[in-house]
């Protein structure tokens, strides 16, 4: 599918089979930064949160609310600055909101065993590569389902708020199995218009900018989908 305009501007003028080769190494740059960005993530979670000279000072202080609530900050900042921001900024920007992430999934392996994190973090795998499959491969237009997987967004960042301050484990039941549902769409509409945003005419620059934007884009919903999962196959410490 050639892509008619993207955020970035242009559009695909050459043939159709240096195209397709110059789409398949913009997909794998995008699943590359992702991939890194989990290990970076994971890393940084797992050292913290085997360490008490690092985990207690965070998770036993004001300062837990910082580092719960800072990745969201550099969510925000990538979104607006993406179009301003060198490509060399954009990709350094990713690494340190993956590093903070992984400050904020170190309480993962205080709650959890790291048996069940692991069998949790395949299971994630598969369901997300499976969709982000699909997504890429299908013919099918996605777009139509984007108000609603975005309204779907919305609530359960509504109701997870909410529920911080009601505890109830109802909610929070119904809040991971909306939230699966929705992330897992989510996976298959970004792929999809991270594939159909590609323009072979772009310059180094704004390639390599698209492929940061949108492997955030994928790992926020892997992410996702890994935390909502835990509530099901978590098998807690102690």
């Amino acid at each position: 599918m050639y892509p008619n305009q993207s955020r970035f501007g242009g559009h695909s003028q050459i043939s159709a089979a240096a195209f397709d080769e110059g789409l398949r190494q913009h997909m794998l740059r995008v699943y590359n930064y992702m991939g890194l960005g989990l290990v970076v993530t994971g890393l940084v979670a797992f050292i913290v949160g085997t360490t008490p000279a690092l985990y207690v000072p965070i998770f036993s202080s004001p300062l837990k609310w910082v580092v719960m609530l800072a990745p969201l900050a550099f969510v925000f900042f990538f979104s607006f600055r993406i179009q301003t921001m060198s490509a060399s900024a954009a990709q350094m920007t990713f690494w340190a909101f993956c590093a903070v992430m992984g400050l904020s999934l170190a309480s993962v392996f205080l709650v959890f065993t790291g048996a069940s994190i692991a069998r949790t973090f395949f299971i994630a795998a598969t369901m997300f590569g499976a969709t982000s499959l699909y997504g890429y491969v299908t013919k099918r237009d996605l777009s139509r389902f984007g108000s609603f997987l975005i309204m779907g967004l919305i609530g359960v960042v509504i109701a997870s708020i909410v529920n911080i301050f009601l505890g109830s484990s109802a909610l929070q039941f119904a809040i991971s199995v909306i939230g699966i549902v929705v992330f897992v769409g989510l996976t298959a509409w970004d792929t999809q218009n991270i594939k159909e945003q590609y323009a072979d005419n772009f310059d180094q620059e704004s390639q390599q900018k698209l492929a940061v934007f949108g492997a955030l884009s994928l790992y926020l919903n892997f992410v996702n989908i890994f935390q909502l999962l835990l509530n099901f196959t978590g098998e807690r410490e102690g």
